[in-house]
Parts: C-alpha cells; structure tokens; sequence
C-alpha cells in the first residue's frame, strides 16, 4: 500500500501530467465530440459509473463510440460500433476525457482500470488493495489486455472467460502494481501506453 507521501507524488505527477497536456488537447477533445455526437446520434461525451478508490463510485468520462444503448455483450458492442467509433477505441482517443476525471481526483495517469460494479467492489481480503489507489487511465493490466474485446469476441462465452481468466489477472496484475508502486515504473507504463 502506498504511504502518504508516495500518493502525494504520485498525485502531484498526475495533476502537472494533465495541466500540461491540457492545452494540447483541449480542441482535439472538442471536436472530437462534435464528430461523435453526429456519428452516433446522441450526446458526443459517454458518462459511466465506475468503481473508484476505496470502492467509490464516480463518473468516468469517454467520447461516445457506439450507437444505442445498454450493450450487454461484446458481440452487441462491436456491432453497435461505428466506424469513427472502431477508430476512436483502437487509437484510444475515446479517452481523451479521462483527463478531466484525473483533475478532479477520481483517477490517476496509472493504476487499475475501473470496472463497472460486481467486480472491484466485490474484492475481499488483500485483493482489497486495488481499491487503496485512484484507477488509471492506463495501467499494467490494461497494457497486457489492450485488446481484450478482440480476444473476448472469439470465445464460446465470453462473460466466463472474462470472469474465470481475464478478471483473476488483472487482479492479480493489480495487487503487485499497488505493492511495488513508485513513480519510475508508472512513468514507465505511461509511455508503454502511447508508443506500443
């Protein structure tokens, strides 16, 4: 578990990370919006309830990439997917709006990815230790499993695998990122993250 002076490192280079990113991208997010509300029909900004530090919820923030709503299984997602959408996701720019929810303290350039309620939430014992950090924008697990819908796609039932062989890893992923946290290594991952 990080001390308190490694969470106000660790907070201080989230914070200088996004005020001096925002500048650069605030237009690109803009229009970027605007593009996604005319593609989708619907509102170009995509608000979610996620589980946050100490199992909190907040609102994450993503461009919307998909027609319709309440998509309950991959293979409903890839086919609510537009194009600029399919782009969007696989270029990551779909959460250019993350930076706003790292402003704010709900989550962190680096750390677990939060995940909608009935997983992180429901963590017990010294898997709790996820919960004890902001989520990340990127992370460890979310590099290895960068194309999780593509591997969950081709799989006979997909919610199972996800709950018996993706989810166990990234917990176990997660728990050894919270242990052996330090600023070098999230550094690390944030430029795995843009150049990978």
């Amino acid at each position: 578990m990080l001390s308190k002076r490694e969470q106000l490192s660790k907070r201080f280079f989230d914070v200088i990370v996004a005020c001096i990113l925002l500048p650069f991208v605030i237009f690109l997010l803009i229009l970027l919006l605007l593009l996604a509300a005319i593609d989708t029909r619907g509102n170009g900004l995509f608000v979610q309830e996620r589980v946050g530090k100490d199992g909190k919820l907040f609102k994450l923030y993503k461009i919307r990439t998909l027609k319709g709503k309440n998509h309950e299984s991959v293979h409903e997602i890839k086919a609510s997917e537009t194009a600029l959408g399919k782009w969007l996701r696989a270029s990551k720019l779909d959460e250019i709006p993350q930076l706003f929810n790292v402003i704010k303290g709900d989550m962190s350039w680096v750390g677990p990815r939060p995940d909608i309620k009935g997983y992180a939430d429901k963590l017990e014992g010294e898997d709790r230790i996820v919960l004890s950090v902001r989520p990340g924008v990127t992370g460890p697990a979310t590099i290895k499993y960068r194309n999780e819908e593509d591997l969950l796609v081709v799989q006979e039932n997909a919610n199972e695998y996800n709950d018996l062989v993706i989810w166990p890893d990234k917990v176990k992923i997660n728990k050894e990122y919270v242990q052996n946290w330090s600023l070098q290594r999230d550094i690390r991952y944030l430029i795995s993250s843009f150049f990978k």
